[in-house]
């Protein structure tokens, strides 16, 4: 393990088959981000309620640079769930972190813009230029929110290009 693991107990005394298990999982944590600078993982027993066992909190702080991600899942009865689930939740921020270090976020593509060129009502159908100078047919049916009757020739709108039977049609259409 190429960072410092540092392992501490509240209200428990951790046996060594259990740091052994924490350690395992803590050196996977290398393998979704090789920036990780320290962890430090809690282990917590809450005073105990009448009416339940013990259950036990893990926290998992993780140094990474720029941030630290944090890690505290809901108490459970089993302490070996309790750090599964922990470590697979800081392994869904690293990745998550990872991902954006990479610059490999999902970015939504913003809908093409156009203006209506021709409509048929009584059809049910019309045209849309886009700004190169391509017509698009569109099905009243593309027209979000059953807004079809609302348009107007020249209005701006805001379109997915598909292919049709027939060539180029737009769907999702909105006016802007």
């Amino acid at each position: 393990m190429k960072f410092p693991l540092l392992i501490t107990s509240r209200g428990i005394t951790l046996t060594a088959a259990i740091e052994s298990t924490i350690r395992e999982k803590a050196e996977k944590l290398e393998t979704f981000s090789d920036r990780i600078i320290n962890c430090r993982v809690t282990v917590c027993s809450p005073p105990r309620h009448h009416h339940k066992g013990n259950s036990f909190n893990i926290i998992i702080n993780i140094k990474v640079p720029n941030t630290e991600i944090v890690v505290k899942r809901e108490p459970r009865e089993d302490l070996y769930v309790s750090i599964r689930d922990a470590f697979e939740a800081a392994i869904r921020q690293l990745k998550s972190y990872s991902r954006k270090q990479r610059g490999n976020v999902k970015l939504h593509e913003i809908p093409a813009s156009a203006f209506v060129r021709d409509l048929r009502p009584e059809e049910g159908y019309g045209f849309i230029e886009t700004h190169e100078g391509r017509e698009i047919y569109f099905h009243q049916n593309s027209v979000l929110n059953n807004r079809f009757s609302k348009l107007k020739v020249g209005a701006q709108v805001r379109f997915v290009e598909e292919t049709g039977d027939k060539g180029p049609q737009a769907s999702s259409i909105t006016a802007i």
